[in-house]
């Protein structure tokens, strides 16, 4: 499934809201506010439910798109990505999914300044590499954002995360750890 530059495969997907992600992914708090100022949850607490299958988990390596279609694709990714000190990249692309879902203006500046903040600002722990051109983009248009401010952006860590983080992702013991022991557990059955 090739991508549009301002599109991704999770968008059309899944048309949960922002808030019925927090237990899903713990990087997403919720509805920022004020108070809050920032889309990262740091207790990092992980919803465990059903994990993937031994077919899903087997697709992944065909192809980083259905890694990323998957919930459980994308936690074993994110978990993958912090080993390697940039799951900050994964925070953000999922930051950008939720927020073009976003249709309330207030809610769409808010949420792109906590993005700004945490992820694009050169002051951020946690800032993603992008070039200059989509910086200096994403600088002018925060005078008025709109939900889809960060779609360069995005498409740029998508690619950095598809070409450089996916094929170790594929090849590291984490993944081919999760495939042995789903593989233990369907001849058990």
């Amino acid at each position: 499934m090739e991508l549009d530059a301002g599109r991704s495969v999770y968008s059309e997907q899944n048309p949960r809201l922002w808030w019925e992600y927090r237990a899903e992914w713990p990087g997403i708090r919720g509805k920022p506010t004020a108070l809050s100022g920032s889309l990262e949850d740091p207790a990092g607490d992980r919803r465990k439910g059903p994990g993937p299958t031994l077919e899903e988990a087997s697709a992944w390596a065909q192809s980083f798109d259905k890694l990323m279609l998957t919930p459980a694709g994308r936690n074993a990714f994110r978990e993958f990505l912090r080993t390697e000190f940039s799951e900050e990249n994964m925070l953000f692309w999922m930051a950008c999914e939720e927020l073009k879902k976003e249709a309330n203006k207030a809610m769409i500046e808010e949420k792109a300044r906590v993005i700004y903040k945490d992820y694009i600002s050169i002051l951020s722990p946690k800032e993603v590499s992008l070039d200059s051109r989509v910086r200096e983009t994403i600088n002018r248009s925060m005078a008025e954002p709109s939900r889809n401010i960060f779609d360069d952006a995005q498409l740029q860590i998508y690619t950095l995360m598809h070409r450089d983080s996916y094929p170790r992702f594929t090849n590291s013991a984490l993944y081919k750890d999760l495939l042995r022991s789903l593989s233990e557990k369907a001849v058990e059955a």
